[in-house]
């Protein structure tokens, strides 16, 4: 279900935003460093501080009023 959100939020915000995306099943201790107990789970990186994350889907439209709330 993420894809698509996450498709349409880098058309939004185009090349300020990097989306990576982990798998968690191939990469348990990446989830276990981060904390991950819910899939999907979001964060928001910027200058390496983490400025904000939620597990559950979340709608283009509010991500994009996140990043840009968090990140200016």
């Amino acid at each position: 279900m993420m894809p698509p959100i996450l498709s349409e939020l880098k058309s939004a915000l185009g090349d300020g935003l990097k989306i990576i995306k982990i798998d968690v099943d191939k990469n348990p201790g990446i989830a276990g460093q981060l904390q991950v107990q819910g899939v999907p789970t979001l964060i928001l990186y910027q200058a390496g501080q983490i400025k904000w994350r939620q597990s559950g889907v979340v709608p283009a439209h509010e991500l994009k009023k996140i990043v840009e709330s968090k990140t200016s």
